[in-house]
């Protein structure tokens, strides 16, 4: 089971040149498509001078929510090459952007592909990457007496204790790797008298 995902860690910047257009690239960790239309925003004000501000961005530890914009490129030529690098590198949580001046030459479908997949890619080999655990989270509910058994376990799976609550009955709100949860589920299931809340 897959529990690791791949992330950049700060912004880095990249430059390519082409026939006298300059392709100013910028990859930027973010965590929603809010925040990732937001930094395109901030960009395209900063050099709101440029012909083309294209963009992409790739979230979630899936990797499956993703969006490209060629912003008046012709279609497929700036925003696909660009997610194209993205998945290359294996990476989600951030956007990349390509600023581009135009230099007064025409480079056709092929030459622009080219040159935003290599402008991308530019920011990429330079950016500071890391791995990330992918965590999943479960309530486990029990009576007092149950209460070193329970911990005996959160304490032998490594789990971590988001929330916990020890009124009337007993609550845990728990976070594990998620290819060790399984494991971890089963024993709660097996202990009489605990119960897991399930997510509605």
């Amino acid at each position: 089971m897959e529990d690791t995902y791949k992330t950049i860690t700060a912004t880095s910047e990249g430059l390519y040149k082409e026939k006298m257009s300059k392709f100013y690239s910028f990859a930027v960790p973010c965590r929603t498509a809010q925040e990732a239309l937001d930094i395109v925003k901030l960009y395209r004000n900063e050099y709101c001078d440029a012909r083309h501000c294209c963009w992409a961005y790739m979230l979630g530890p899936e990797r499956l929510e993703y969006r490209s914009n060629d912003d008046g490129e012709p279609s497929g030529t700036a925003g696909k090459p660009i997610l194209g690098q993205i998945n290359s590198f294996g990476l989600t949580n951030l956007v990349v952007i390509v600023i581009r001046y135009f230099g007064g030459i025409k480079l056709g479908t092929s030459g622009l592909i080219e040159a935003y997949r290599i402008a991308a890619q530019e920011a990429l080999n330079v950016a500071q990457t890391e791995e990330k655990l992918i965590e999943d989270d479960l309530q486990v509910t029990f009576e007092y007496p149950l209460m070193g058994d329970v911990m005996r376990i959160v304490k032998e799976e490594g789990a971590t204790v988001l929330e916990q609550d020890f009124q009337l009955s007993c609550r845990l709100h728990l976070s594990l790797r998620r290819g060790q949860m399984p494991h971890m589920r089963e024993r709660f299931e097996n202990l009489y008298g605990a119960t897991i809340l399930e997510k509605n």
